[in-house]
């Protein structure tokens, strides 16, 4: 079973992916289009990569527990969209250097669920399941992380909004 765990930068999959007991091996995408060279070149106004989908698609094992706000575009079981409010998103953001333009295009990105409306649109209300991070730890995330993947928690798909934000 692959399960994609995905969402706006700052919303915590890293640190939550790695902290899930699943059984899954964990896939983190960022460090895979790094170590791999799966990109095709630099943004230089954001100073990321762009990734290979392509390539990176035929690189993903079918079982897996794949993570990276790129996640939701691959073939998936169930797709975890981790959401944060966005003033938190913004602070966490901060503390990592990121330019105040990333900064505010990331907010408004998780305030206009961006990452939530793309992964339905692909994989379908049945088969998304969000978690509101916020307030929880890592831990808490990761135990809720594992709750889906056990078949645990229904898909919950439109259950956070922070468009009063805006």
């Amino acid at each position: 079973m692959r399960v994609a765990v995905t969402g706006t930068p700052g919303t915590g999959k890293t640190t939550a992916t790695e902290r899930a007991e699943t059984g899954l091996e964990t896939v983190h995408l960022n460090d895979l289009i790094r170590e791999e060279g799966l990109h095709e070149g630099e943004d230089p106004d954001r100073g990321s990569l762009y990734a290979d989908i392509d390539a990176l698609a035929e690189r993903l094992p079918k079982s897996c527990l794949v993570e990276s706000h790129l996640a939701h575009r691959f073939d998936a079981e169930k797709v975890i969209v981790l959401r944060c409010h966005p003033e938190t998103l913004a602070e966490r953001l901060r503390e990592r250097g990121e330019s105040e333009a990333k900064v505010r295009e990331n907010a408004e990105s998780e305030a206009l669920d961006v990452i939530l409306s793309e992964a339905v649109e692909r994989h379908g209300a049945d088969r998304v399941y969000e978690i509101e991070t916020t307030e929880k730890s890592p831990d808490e995330v990761a135990a809720e992380i594992e709750a889906v993947v056990a078949g645990e928690r229904a898909p919950s798909a439109g259950t956070v909004d922070y468009t009063g934000w805006l």
